[in-house]
């Protein structure tokens, strides 16, 4: 029996996830499918067990549900218990074990493949939702110089700093508006540009060279990454984090590790 896989979300048509583990799975001589499964809002955790019943091994978790994800998982990796969100689920015979490889994904497309290694580096995190919170703690352990979480609501930032504050880099939490200038690295975790918006942050938050980074990618990002451009910024869409988060569920599954730059080109030349 092939073993099964899927990513799972609502909406999940856009998803470019089957695509992706396909072509890890040529890569690496595995036979899997993988498909996509919309979930009904209200009906989460019921197509979860259900597939899972099906005999599949796994899947991935889209919006809105890795907080729902994490919930139902009965064992969590290091980096999923500290972002308290899963994106990654492993069923095993012995319970369900949930992964979180969305910030393992970012520091990897950074540091890899944009060549932009993120030690002793100035790192602005706009936004404190579960996107930020899913990536905050692989940013950290690649020991930048200092992190600050900017937010349209303080305590929520300082919320989300105050549970990484023990990791041993320095982190501050401020507004939108207080966002600090010159920094690095700048990466919107925030949904605003499903919205269409340019950036929720000041432009002075850039200087020349600056990485601009949304997590979004496709027509979405394209505001925020004119924004960057415009400002100096080498702008960087989410499709690279997209192709690394998942090599790292591929690994969490498979246990091999696919070559993601090839992935990677393959899907930009297709869009």
């Amino acid at each position: 029996m092939t073993d099964q896989y899927a990513v799972v979300g609502n909406p999940v048509e856009h998803s470019r996830s089957p695509a992706i583990h396909a072509m890890f799975a040529e890569q690496t001589g595995q036979t899997l499918s993988y498909e996509r499964l919309l979930a009904p809002l209200d009906g989460f955790e019921a197509t979860l067990k259900a597939f899972a019943a099906a005999g599949a091994k796994g899947c991935n978790i889209t919006v809105p549900f890795k907080f729902d994800a994490f919930k139902l998982a009965t064992e969590h990796t290091e980096r999923a218990a500290l972002a308290c969100a899963v994106n990654t689920l492993r069923f095993d015979e012995g319970g369900w074990v949930g992964d979180n490889t969305d910030g393992a994904g970012l520091v990897n497309d950074i540091q890899r493949n944009a060549r932009r290694p993120l030690e002793g580096l100035q790192l602005l995190l706009v936004g404190a939702g579960g996107a930020a919170a899913g990536v905050l703690g692989s940013l950290i352990a690649a020991r930048p110089a200092r992190i600050t979480v900017v937010n349209r609501t303080l305590d929520k930032a300082q919320a989300l700093v105050d549970s990484h504050a023990h990791l041993g880099v320095p982190l501050a939490a401020a507004t939108l508006a207080d966002a600090p200038a010159a920094q690095d690295i700048v990466i919107n975790a925030t949904s605003t540009s499903l919205a269409g918006a340019a950036s929720p942050v000041d432009a002075r938050v850039l200087k020349p060279g600056s990485l601009a980074l949304d997590m979004m990618y496709g027509p979405k990002a394209q505001g925020f990454l004119d924004w960057a451009a415009a400002h100096g910024a080498e702008p960087r869409d989410g499709l690279g984090m997209l192709v690394e988060q998942a090599a790292e569920a591929f690994h969490f599954w498979r246990g091999l590790r696919p070559d993601t730059a090839r992935v990677l080109q393959a899907l930009r030349a297709s869009l």
